[in-house]
């Protein structure tokens, strides 16, 4: 039996289960080009799409093969991204971690302090070892953006999956938890350096 879906908060979020009443949220990003085709989908045409991607969020919990958490502001309700795990493997201790966002909020950080959560929330809460990343070479902002939470691009995996009717290579990030608890370790010894 599941338990209670978690809530994680940040300075400025809070990632919360993802509802049937949050599809127009959903549909108002998913329906944007330029998110889904970084994902390999296709744009979503109605709120039945969303229905139906809120749907497998649901699934790969109860299957226990991954778990989204849709991005909120603390100040406002409204689902304007999502980040989480999937294929989840428990006996291997990994997971791929994806985000996307709602492109009024990108540039803000926003997919950074909402991908530590969920990178802490694996290493700590779903004890995972490793966490990795597939991304198009085209997206250098998931690069850029991964490299800066301390993922290494281990490699390109050659026309890997076949999406919108092409086969397309993905470049292969990957962060451990010995490389997180040696961010965090000197992410800690920066503070007390500042603050002494």
């Amino acid at each position: 039996m599941l338990h209670t879906f978690p809530t994680l908060k940040t300075d400025r979020l809070v990632l919360r289960e993802v509802l049937p009443e949050d599809a127009m949220s959903v549909l108002a990003y998913l329906s944007d080009e330029h998110v889904v085709k970084q994902m390999g989908l296709a744009a979503f045409q109605s709120e039945a799409d969303a229905l139906e991607e809120i749907d497998w969020y649901a699934s790969i919990r109860r299957e226990g093969t991954g778990i989204r958490f849709g991005i909120t502001l603390h100040e406002d309700d409204v689902i304007i991204g999502s980040c989480g795990f999937l294929n989840q493997s428990e006996r291997h201790q990994r997971a791929e971690i994806g985000f996307e966002l709602n492109p009024a909020y990108q540039g803000q950080g926003i997919a950074k302090e909402a991908a530590l959560a969920v990178i802490e929330y694996g290493f700590e809460d779903l004890s995972l070892n490793r966490i990795e990343a597939l991304v198009l070479p085209a997206n250098t902002a998931s690069q850029r953006l991964l490299e800066r939470l301390g993922f290494q691009r281990e490699g390109l995996l050659r026309q890997y999956e076949k999406t919108r009717g092409q086969f397309d290579d993905l470049y292969m990030y990957s962060i451990l938890r010995s490389d997180w608890s040696l961010k965090e370790a000197n992410l800690l010894n920066i503070k007390s350096r500042l603050d002494g």
